[in-house]
């Protein structure tokens, strides 16, 4: 049988961490940093593989961070190719560095925001510069007031990345979330996905806290007319998708839906009502709208905990227009997945809510066993 695929083994091992000593030149300490690193690796999650990996750099490398610095940019290799928008983060074996630089450059704001710039042109230090913004808030935002306007995009994307207030894996940033508002303003008619989707992320991030700010921010944009009208509109959708699932009025009227539409659920079913775990079963309904109705039609489950306690999951099913008069049948399988990481399905009874527009339609009652 195959080995599983191990996201940490495929980005840290031996022939990576190799290519990483080789960028410092016959001088360095090549075959002690491999063995020594590489050997604590099984043990090792991907992130305590970055920092191991910074562990053994660091000894090799000046302490005094103006020394260090140089020997770190002389290392780096060519940029990422400049001319891709989207989907080019870097590699990961690159993320040492921005450890480096956390670690060693607080004292040196200038030069370690000036080293950040440039190695976020070969691996994203979206989470080294977090710790800046604490330390150093005005000079970091000042900086990136500059750097908005950069010509390499993986900088201008940093601007907006490193600035969410709730970035997967990063560390937790002081400064007030609207205060990144002004450069938002400035990078969302950027030219590349790249920049726009973070940009969109971070306004969905936003919206936990000031929903009205981010709404009120994207009718301004769609006012200005800088972005393209698509690109745009695949934005404020991306933007909104939060308030979306929690049914807000003026997201979803925002989004040229309407939460008051006059539209019908009928002969809701489960097939089958009592299903295993591991098992799919299939959702199928019957909308009908008195005139034509563009709709956005989701179902969500409020499963059970082990604590006997309910913890609601939203899935999204189709966005669509209904016609008057002509009843449209909907349907999706969904499948009860067992042994997830991040959530314990409960055997029991799960209440299936239907959401057209934000506005719950229909309830059904699912059962679940081993």
């Amino acid at each position: 049988m195959a080995e599983p695929f191990s996201l940490r083994d495929h980005l840290f091992n031996e022939t990576r961490v190799r290519r990483l000593a080789s960028l410092f030149g016959p001088a360095f300490d090549s075959e002690g940093f491999v063995r020594e690193t590489v050997a604590d690796f099984p043990d090792l999650q991907l992130k305590q593989r970055i920092a191991r990996l910074a562990d053994g750099l660091e000894v090799r490398l000046p302490q005094d961070f103006p020394a260090m610095a140089e020997r770190i940019r002389d290392a780096l290799p060519p940029p990422l190719d400049p001319t891709r928008t989207d989907d080019d983060f870097g590699e990961f074996i690159h993320a040492p560095f921005g450890v480096l630089i956390e670690r060693h450059g607080m004292q040196h704001p200038d030069l370690a925001l000036d080293l950040l710039e440039e190695v976020t042109q070969r691996f994203s230090m979206e989470f080294a510069i977090r710790p800046f913004l604490n330390r150093w808030p005005e000079e970091t935002l000042s900086r990136m007031e500059t750097w908005a306007s950069h010509p390499n995009y993986h900088v201008r994307r940093l601007v907006s990345e490193g600035t969410r207030p709730r970035l997967p894996w990063g560390s937790k940033i002081d400064i007030d979330p609207l205060r990144p508002l002004p450069l938002l303003d400035r990078l969302h008619a950027d030219p590349t996905r790249y920049v726009t989707r973070s940009v969109a992320n971070h306004l969905n991030d936003i919206t936990r806290r000031h929903p009205e700010s981010v709404i009120g921010r994207l009718s301004d944009w769609a006012a200005e007319g800088r972005q393209d009208q698509a690109e745009l509109r695949w934005m404020t959708a991306h933007a909104l998708r939060g308030l979306v699932k929690a049914g807000h009025p003026g997201a979803i009227a925002l989004l040229g839906y309407r939460t008051d539409a006059d539209v019908t659920l009928s002969d809701l079913t489960l097939t089958p009502e009592e299903v295993r775990i591991g098992e799919t079963a299939e959702i199928a309904f019957t909308l009908t709208a008195t005139g034509e109705e563009p709709v956005i039609v989701d179902y969500k489950f409020d499963f059970l905990t082990p604590s006997g306690r309910v913890s609601p999951r939203h899935f999204k099913l189709i966005q669509t227009s209904l016609q008057p008069g002509k009843p449209r049948r909907l349907a999706k399988r969904h499948r009860f997945k067992g042994g997830a990481t991040t959530f314990t399905l409960c055997p029991g009874a799960q209440r299936l809510r239907i959401l057209v527009n934000g506005r719950e339609l229909g309830t059904a009652i699912l059962t679940l066993t081993l």
